[in-house]
């Protein structure tokens, strides 16, 4: 949580002078790095066939890439939003979005996942640094427990690897610890930060086991196969980029 003074929280400026920067910081992602995702669609679309049929389904989904393409992050409800416009007179697409707002995403955390966060807490506060909508993302993050987990030290944005200042500015650090299985966002973030950053892959998830993308993209400085397995490495393997 941020801290305040005289009652008031300070802008992320007057915080990065308030601070000395940490030796440590620990950026994690969240979807399939500390949450399996793929799951929750796997649940979804089973949700979506189950209760209005496989037509339908397919067009929710069809929809959800649309406006990924179009706005650069998943928007589970937006693409409800636009099913809703085509189709107003079904009242039961209004219970998909309960059923989205109630989902048991803490069942969804890997193996391991609180652990590997609360190993890297050892040396330097934990982040977590997330791509999203404004609504639905935050809902996830709160409905896992990991909100409390990190201590409300939570970032959204629409493209993180765009907005490194203002992570620098909220969490100033003399080093940062990456954790995230998009290597194309690993990426970024290396060619951004250099040998600031040490960034950290865990093979999890459709896009990370994505030949393509696994070929288009330089290798982490650390890959892993799980996210329980960053309990393997200590402080040293962090700071050797």
């Amino acid at each position: 949580m941020a801290p305040t003074v005289h009652g008031v929280t300070p802008s992320p400026e007057r915080l990065s002078e308030m601070a000395e920067p940490d030796d440590i910081v620990f950026l994690f992602d969240v979807d399939n790095t500390l949450l399996d995702n793929d799951r929750v669609q796997a649940d979804l679309r089973a949700h979506l066939e189950t209760n209005f049929g496989v037509k339908a389904s397919d067009r929710y989904w069809a929809l959800f890439e649309q406006l990924r393409s179009e706005l650069g992050y998943t928007d589970y409800y937006g693409a409800l939003e636009r099913y809703r416009a085509e189709d107003l007179h079904d009242p039961r697409v209004l219970r998909t979005a309960n059923w989205l707002v109630d989902y048991p995403f803490a069942d969804r955390l890997y193996s391991g996942a609180l652990d590997a966060v609360r190993h890297a807490r050892q040396w330097g506060p934990t982040v977590i640094l997330s791509d999203g909508d404004a609504v639905f993302q935050p809902r996830k993050v709160e409905r896992s427990g990991l909100w409390r987990d990190f201590e409300d030290r939570v970032l959204i944005y629409i493209h993180k690897e765009q907005e490194l200042d203002d992570v620098e500015r909220w969490y100033p650090a003399k080093h940062y610890v990456l954790i995230d299985d998009k290597l194309r966002i690993l990426d970024a973030v290396k060619q951004i930060w250099g040998d600031r950053v040490t960034t950290v892959f865990p093979r999890q998830g459709q896009y990370a086991l994505d030949p393509r993308e696994i070929a288009a993209h330089p290798a982490a400085d650390i890959a892993i196969d799980r996210i329980g397995d960053l309990l393997k490495h200590d402080r040293a393997a962090f700071l050797r980029t």
